[in-house]
């Protein structure tokens, strides 16, 4: 029996990136395979015929090439802090049905998967939890959830399209609590300007109900982040989609002028913090 999914809900909300990375991998089979997420989608019960004629347009697949390259480049900072933290904690922060930590688990590391309650209800139904790996319903501004990460070989967090929903104070709170909590962690998320925050004000923000748009998270340069707290020791950013592996040469000219105009005009980029050990001096 299918596992049934209702329109307008989070369950929807949780599917269509999913379903992203599973066109983006029909599309660009060169460039991603995602086997898992033809699995979920193949286990549900839900009319996507609308859905992928959205996201097969020119610009809707390259909505799915954003969200798959996105797990690319995170999942490559999490599997490079493994080399030399093979035993570390490795944290999907707001987790949605993300697969991360299967596609990069070695065998030593632990891997933890958070979300709001609702979210990890669906996603212990879809994607329960495997070996060394703990699904936790909390909200991330509740900062009992740090006290659950095991980080004693090391930890390395990372979201993914997750805090253009948080205001910047609470990111700010945020993200020292982890430096705090975390010494020689790195945390990996993605950004863009205020000028792409304007823009995703008419998709998703006015979906979730937010106007206020300069109250929330963006990122004009990495460098912002330098004074947010004594123990970061290392702010660094690359782009979104060339950062990691440069794409750029296997899409077409539309494409191609997305990800210049990503590049330029919104400033899309994966950021990676390392939280020192110490405080700088």
């Amino acid at each position: 029996m299918k596992y049934h999914i209702e329109k307008n809900t989070v369950q929807e909300t949780l599917v269509i990136p999913l379903f992203g990375r599973l066109v983006c991998s029909e599309h660009f089979p060169e460039l991603f395979s995602d086997p898992e997420a033809k699995r979920i989608c193949d286990s549900l019960d839900y009319d996507f015929a609308e859905k992928r004629k959205k996201m097969e347009s020119a610009a809707g697949l390259f909505g799915a090439l954003e969200v798959a390259q996105r797990q690319y480049d995170l999942r490559c900072e999490a599997e490079a802090y493994l080399k030399e933290h093979p035993k570390a904690a490795v944290v999907n922060l707001g987790c949605g049905l993300d697969d991360t930590f299967s596609k990069v688990d070695n065998g030593q590391c632990k891997g933890y998967n958070i979300d709001l309650p609702d979210v990890i209800k669906v996603r212990n139904d879809l994607l329960p939890a495997g070996e060394r790996e703990t699904n936790l319903a909390c909200d991330l501004n509740d900062f009992s959830w740090m006290d659950e990460i095991d980080a004693s070989g090391g930890a390395v967090f990372f979201a993914a399209g997750v805090f253009y929903y948080f205001r910047t104070d609470d990111v700010k709170k945020l993200f020292c609590a982890m430096a705090e909590h975390f010494p020689g962690g790195v945390l990996a998320f993605d950004s863009c300007n205020k000028r792409g925050a304007k823009l995703m004000r008419k998709t998703w923000l006015k979906e979730a109900g937010i106007t206020d748009v300069s109250a929330f998270f963006s990122l004009e340069d990495e460098s912002e982040l330098d004074r947010w707290s004594d123990r970061f020791a290392s702010v660094t950013a690359k782009s979104y989609m060339r950062g990691y592996r440069d794409i750029y040469s296997k899409v077409g000219l539309f494409h191609k002028l997305m990800i210049r105009f990503c590049d330029g005009l919104v400033r899309m980029k994966i950021v990676r913090i390392a939280f020192g050990r110490h405080s700088k001096k």
